[in-house]
Formats: C-alpha cells, structure tokens, sequence
C-alpha cells in the first residue's frame, strides 16, 4: 500500500530561527533554514496519522489542510512532541470522537498531569477530548494498517521511533539496540535526528546519524530534528553522500 510522509517540522526543540539569535542559520532567507518543531504526518489511503504534536501543531495542521485526522502517535513526553494537543478540539467537533492516542503508559501518565482538566471527572465545556491506548514496542494496527514501533534511547530516556510500510521515523535519539535498528532494515526512506556536528548526550550528532544510516542502508535518508547549531541547508549537503539529503519542512515523500 502507498505510504506518504510529510515533514511537518525538521527542527528541535527550540525551532529555527531561536527566539533572540542573531547567528547566520537564524537570519538565513533561505526557506528551508525556517523548522518548526519536529513532528511527521503519515498519510495511508484516506487516513491521515500524525507523530508527534508539538507547539506548533496548529500551524501545521492549516498549513497541510489536514482536515481529517485518524489519531496521534507520541514517541515521548517532552514538551516539543506534545505541547499542541489542546488543538485537537477541532478533530473532536468535525469527527465528533475523541482523539486516539498511541503512547506508553509513562508517557499516559505525563498526558494526565499536563492536560489534567482532559481526564478530569468534572469537564469544562469544549476541552479537547482524548482515547488514550497503550503501545510498547510490539507491532499494533490501526484501520489495518501496520505500525512497527522501534524500541530507542533519547540519554536515558526510552522512546519510539516508528516504521510504516517503508518509511521509518527516528528522532530525539543517541542510540538504537541492535535487535531495534533490524527493524530498519530494508526500509526504502529512513528519517532520522542528527541534531549537530558536536557530539550530543541525547541525540546523534551527524556522523552518529550517518553510521546508523550506514547499518541501515535505505534507498534515501533525511536528516532531521536540526539545531541552529548545525549549520545552513545549504551548507550541510555538500557534505552528505548521495543518498543522505537534510529534511525541511513540508517535505513530501512517497513510498510503495
């Protein structure tokens, strides 16, 4: 079945440009030096998935026209991949249903305290609506359609990455166990963090990220979940070999 991705945000947790920078990624009128925080939108058939729902969520949703939404795949807690789920309520009223949501039970429990007025016993009219559902590293279906969630570690911290059909998305991540990244193999497009050239305690940097690429071997890689600190688009491509690009927002790709 046909799988389309887009890039709905390539930057990290800060976006680019930063708020009060004045370095030269941050002034940069190049369009694709503009990131958003780092979310995927999976489009299957009719159905539309979205990885991640960050503070920028809003703006992606219109920017993409996406009218209709299946459900959210989260791949951890941290404020840059949920932050924008208050903004479900239109998904509420349009598919009147609540929004499913594919988390572990760690990330359940951050769900309820931030978004605590969503699971309280008393609702205030017009709160957004949520059916959470636990996922671990197992495959689970949604509509019939395959989600292969791969086991990562963001320092300390496990989280997911997930692979749909043959495109897999890895971010916020510095190291995938060996039985994990097998999960990869034979993907034609990988989508995975290289947040800089400096190494990094919580994510790959990007000769990290181009040696998993190397394990992994898929038709095309992109970069994503970049830092300022990176360099320009621009720049950073020439380093790359042929079959590594760097990701930017609205990015399309289609995969049999």
């Amino acid at each position: 079945m046909q799988t389309e991705a887009i890039l709905l945000g390539t930057g990290t947790s800060q976006g680019i440009p930063v708020i009060a920078c004045n370095c030269p990624v941050c002034r940069s009128a190049d369009e694709r030096d503009k990131r958003l925080r780092a979310s995927l939108l999976i489009k299957v058939g009719n159905k539309n998935f979205v990885i991640d729902a960050g503070p920028d969520f809003r703006q992606q949703m219109l920017r993409e026209n996406v009218t209709t939404l299946r459900a959210i795949l989260i791949t951890h807690e941290h404020a840059d991949h949920i932050f924008g789920l208050d903004d479900i309520r239109s998904y509420n009223w349009i598919q009147k249903r609540p929004m499913d949501i594919y988390a572990e039970p760690r990330v359940h429990k951050a769900l309820t305290r931030i978004y605590d007025y969503v699971f309280s016993d008393v609702k205030y009219p017009g709160i957004p609506r949520m059916q959470l559902h636990t996922i671990n590293e197992n495959p689970f279906f949604i509509d019939g359609i395959k989600f292969i969630p791969v086991r990562c570690l963001h320092n300390k911290l496990p989280v997911l990455g997930f692979r749909v059909g043959n495109i897999s998305y890895i971010t916020d991540t510095n190291f995938i166990p060996d039985d994990e990244l097998k999960k990869l193999y034979g993907t034609r497009f990988l989508i995975i963090n290289a947040l800089q050239i400096k190494k990094h305690i919580s994510h790959y940097n990007l000769e990290e990220a181009l040696a998993v690429i190397g394990k992994v071997k898929p038709e095309q890689a992109w970069l994503t979940h970049l830092s300022h600190t990176f360099g320009k688009h621009a720049d950073i491509e020439t380093k790359l070999p042929p079959n590594v690009k760097i990701a930017y927002d609205g990015l399309r790709l289609v995969a049999e």
